[in-house]
């Protein structure tokens, strides 16, 4: 492995984008399935009354029977919007409908609150590659999460959403990263 962390990054991210996408329609739906009842679960042991939670990729964990369901809950649900500047605007997506935003990402439509509106989240659910034994996230590599993260004061616990086998021994790390509170796979929860 060579010994440029940023390298070592882009390696590890090819082949878990790789892995994610020639996974099988079955295994998928199953994932979905413990993915949703896990969430359940986190909201439920955290007592989280609002929380915020990404619009998954076809390749990423799927969080939308999720995010129905907490928001039949009246949980109020904040979607980050990315912004060119780097940093995320957020919505509680009140049209509910979605749009392709920068990088292809899915954004939920409705009024943009600036990127100060996850200060009053209780639960954070974040998207990564990888998460290893520590915490430490290894993300996509366009820093939105790390710096979101880096900039709140007082952050509510953050939990990254990963399949069984991304979550790893260890991840290469800079000085930026962030880690997270806890993981979330389909067969279970972890805090760190």
């Amino acid at each position: 492995m060579p010994a440029d962390p940023d390298v070592q990054k882009r390696i590890l991210r090819a082949e878990l984008r790789e892995r994610r996408q020639v996974m099988p329609a079955h295994e998928r739906e199953v994932a979905t399935a413990g993915f949703t009842s896990r969430l359940q679960e986190l909201v439920g042991t955290t007592g989280a009354e609002s929380l915020s939670c990404y619009l998954s990729m076809p390749s990423e964990p799927d969080t939308r029977p999720f995010v129905n369901w907490a928001e039949a809950r009246g949980i109020r649900v904040l979607f980050p919007i990315t912004r060119e500047d780097g940093l995320l605007d957020w919505t509680v997506g009140e049209e509910q409908t979605e749009s392709v935003g920068l990088h292809g990402v899915p954004h939920a439509d409705g009024e943009l609150l600036g990127p100060m509106a996850i200060n009053d989240v209780d639960l954070i659910l974040v998207p990564a590659a990888a998460i290893d034994r520590t915490g430490m996230r290894l993300g996509w590599g366009r820093g939105y999460f790390d710096k979101t993260l880096g900039s709140m004061g007082k952050c509510p616990p953050v939990y990254a959403v990963v399949f069984d086998p991304e979550f790893v021994e260890s991840v290469p790390r800079e000085r930026h990263d962030q880690p997270v509170n806890g993981v979330v796979t389909p067969t279970r929860i972890i805090a760190f």
